[in-house]
């Protein structure tokens, strides 16, 4: 029983607290209205709303997630201090100060969760020559109008 104990002991005195209790990733949650949009981590497609997944805490992420028809949407989720570190002054826990910050739980990721708000804004047209046509259905009023399209008569 003291060998359990003592190799208990000598386990949680190799990790640090953070990484104990919070580890070197976290689960993220996406979101968006409507749903089934494509999310996109750090340039990397990564699946469709809702959807979750693990990312690394000790680097910020840039998130987009796109729906055709609908305005991409764009943040960063960031990385900020996570209190857990301090556990390794409260208990002792010297080694922790060093290994939390190596596995990267010495942050924890903002927001949390990410829920997009689509907002309408894009037509998209592909031709059969593969030229992609992107319409802005909202034009900033210090536009200066240079074209009208019109249907053809076919």
């Amino acid at each position: 029983m003291k060998k359990f104990i003592l190799g208990i002991i000598a386990a949680l005195s190799l990790t640090g607290c953070a990484t104990i209790i919070s580890g070197s990733k976290q689960e993220m949650q996406f979101n968006s209205t409507p749903t089934n949009a494509t999310v996109f981590v750090d340039g990397k497609e990564m699946g469709k709303t809702p959807f979750s997944t693990k990312l690394t805490r000790k680097e910020n992420h840039n998130v987009q997630i796109k729906l055709d028809g609908f305005k991409p949407y764009d943040l960063e989720v960031r990385k900020q201090f996570n209190e857990w570190y301090l556990g390794n002054l409260l208990l002792g826990g010297i080694i922790g100060l060093v290994i939390d910050p190596i596995t990267g739980a010495l942050y924890r990721l903002t927001p949390k969760e990410v829920n997009a708000q689509l907002a309408n804004g894009f037509a998209f047209n592909k031709t059969k020559d593969g030229v992609l046509i992107t319409v802005d259905l909202k034009p900033d009023t210090s536009w200066t109008k240079v074209g009208q399209l019109e249907k053809s008569i076919d």
